[in-house]
């Protein structure tokens, strides 16, 4: 029976010692970018939220405390980054396969699901903190992981692809790897339209975040709570939040993806150098 795998060609054998160093830069690096994005943009997120909630911006906070639950964001922030980062780049290895492959978009899909299933089991106790702190609401732990799983997923499947695409064809044009500014460049654009095209996901998972506990919304169900959001406000309530959510992405994905490019090269480098 032939592998169902094998068109995107066998994976290394083993672990060699510059695998281990590709991947001990990918954990630190990922983990470097993430704090600096989520302390930086965290006002954006604050924002973003409140215009989400059911309550209304002002009721919920408007422009006061800002960076209430940015602790919880700071803590969670490197072991989650890392963690996404380190799986993406290990699905990308095992699921080895030429740089001219038709496939090669799928394979950058699968480990970005992936990545973000394993940083979901970190994410999702920050986030909890940082929701509750934001908006004053309660929700179950399960419940957030499956709503970010709802949400991170399909951004991932637009953002991660989007992303590598653009790096290939800019080193296509110029005929040689993008820098990291060009790299952060890319990761701006992709996480603007990832940003814009999945915040009706973004609206929901906020809303059942936020609902009362025994209230309809609250039991969980995407589905149920974009329609209640369309029933009651419309396209504008399903698209509430998106500027300050594209910006703060854009930019996100600017400074995540430079500074994860910059730190990886970085640390590869001084691996290469030491014995």
């Amino acid at each position: 029976m032939p592998n169902r795998l094998s068109h995107l060609g066998a994976p290394p054998a083993s672990f060699k010692i510059e695998d281990l160093r590709t991947f001990c830069a990918c954990n630190v690096a990922g983990g470097v970018a993430g704090v600096a994005v989520d302390l930086i943009l965290f006002p954006l997120d604050t924002i973003k939220t409140r215009l989400q909630s059911p309550q209304g911006f002002n009721k919920a906070g408007g422009f006061r405390g800002i960076y209430a639950g940015v602790p919880s964001a700071a803590i969670g922030s490197f072991p989650n980054a890392a963690a996404f980062f380190i799986t993406y780049e290990y699905v990308k290895w095992f699921l080895h396969t030429d740089s001219s492959s038709y496939l090669m978009p799928v394979k950058h899909m699968l480990a970005a699901s992936a990545g973000e299933v394993v940083a979901c089991l970190i994410r999702v106790p920050s986030e909890v903190v940082k929701q509750r702190a934001q908006v004053s609401a309660s929700s179950r732990t399960f419940q957030i992981f499956s709503n970010i799983l709802y949400t991170e997923i399909p951004f991932s499947l637009v953002q991660f692809p989007m992303w590598e695409s653009l790096k290939a064809l800019w080193s296509w044009r110029q005929d040689h790897v993008v820098d990291c500014w060009q790299s952060a460049v890319c990761g701006a654009f992709a996480g603007g339209f990832a940003a814009a095209v999945t915040t009706p996901l973004d609206v929901a998972k906020t809303r059942i975040m936020l609902a009362k506990a025994g209230s309809s919304t609250a039991s969980g169900n995407v589905l149920s709570a974009l329609h209640g959001v369309w029933r009651t406000q419309g396209l504008s309530g399903l698209f509430a939040g998106v500027f300050p959510r594209t910006a703060a992405i854009s930019l996100g994905g600017f400074i995540f993806l430079g500074a994860y490019e910059q730190t990886r090269s970085l640390l590869l480098e001084l691996g290469r150098a030491s014995p």
